[in-house]
């Protein structure tokens, strides 16, 4: 049984995640600001957490890097706004996903689902596959290992799945869509989430982030493991900056049959009922 920590200073927010976690079967516990997550973790080192952005004292941000500095956990971010900048600095600071407020508490655990799905995967397949090289990188998938030039560099979770997933396919154009499937596990999310992690690694991993040599943008397509002597470049005509990244679709139909949003300050109780007047109605189950 995963254990998860649910972290908002929000007590209603927090009561109907912490209701559908455990009907779906997970231990949860609670913490309403940055110290108490820190200290409700070091009680009990979660599987994963559940952190809210805008936190009293020490926001979601800060607690996210002290958590990652004890070790290494799952989290999924909550924002109460649909702002890029929030979402970007989110995973920049190494959040596995996120979800903005308002949001469907069914959705939110088939985030969850997904999260520990995927390091379930990895932990499984961990110990195969032959080391890959590449322009003086190499991957050993085996220890999950990446140097550069002969010296260890530091990944997430994630980016060193993305990185091994390019590797394992040097020289084809892959789709964010494919890579948010393969990589993520994922059949439904803001592609954002590839761009922003593509970004990262190639921070890491290239001589000049500004200039790739190894991870190229395929306009109009995706990305492509490479290393090649000058990035592309697009055409004058090519249109917008980057159309391997469009904008964020529109938000898919929930998987619930049609569960309501919580808005923040909802006052509808974990049971799905409500305590005063105009909040959203159940949840049907």
């Amino acid at each position: 049984m995963h254990n998860i920590l649910v972290v908002d200073d929000d007590p209603t927010v927090a009561e109907v995640v912490t209701g559908y976690l455990e009907r779906a079967g997970y231990t949860v516990a609670r913490a309403s600001d940055g110290p108490g997550a820190l200290e409700a973790a070091g009680e009990q080192w979660p599987d994963l957490v559940v952190l809210d952005l805008m936190l009293p004292g020490m926001d979601g941000l800060e607690v996210c890097r002290r958590l990652r500095g004890r070790g290494p956990v799952p989290v999924i971010m909550l924002t109460a706004r649909g702002d890029e900048d929030d979402r970007i600095l989110g995973l920049e600071t190494g959040a596995d996903d996120y979800v903005t407020k308002p949001f469907s508490p069914r959705e939110l655990v088939l985030r969850v689902e997904s999260v520990l799905r995927r390091g379930r995967a990895v932990a499984e397949t961990a110990p195969g596959g032959p080391v890959l090289g590449c322009a003086g990188i190499t991957v050993d998938p085996a220890a999950r290992r990446v140097t550069k030039n002969g010296r260890e560099i530091g990944l997430t979770l994630r980016e060193f799945d993305l990185l091994l997933h390019l590797m394992r396919h040097r020289g084809q154009a892959i789709g964010r869509e494919s890579l948010m499937q393969d990589v993520w596990g994922w059949d439904f999310g803001d592609l954002s989430t590839v761009t922003v992690h593509v970004r990262r690694l190639r921070g890491k991993i290239e001589d000049d982030p500004a200039r790739p040599r190894l991870i190229h943008t395929v306009w109009g397509v995706g990305y492509r493991f490479d290393a090649t002597a000058e990035p592309q470049r697009p055409s004058a005509s090519a249109g917008p900056a980057d159309p391997a990244a469009p904008p964020p679709p529109e938000r898919p139909a929930h998987r619930d049959g049609g569960a309501r949003t919580l808005p923040r300050g909802s006052d509808r109780t974990a049971d799905g009922r409500t305590s005063g007047g105009g909040a959203a109605g159940a949840d049907g189950g």
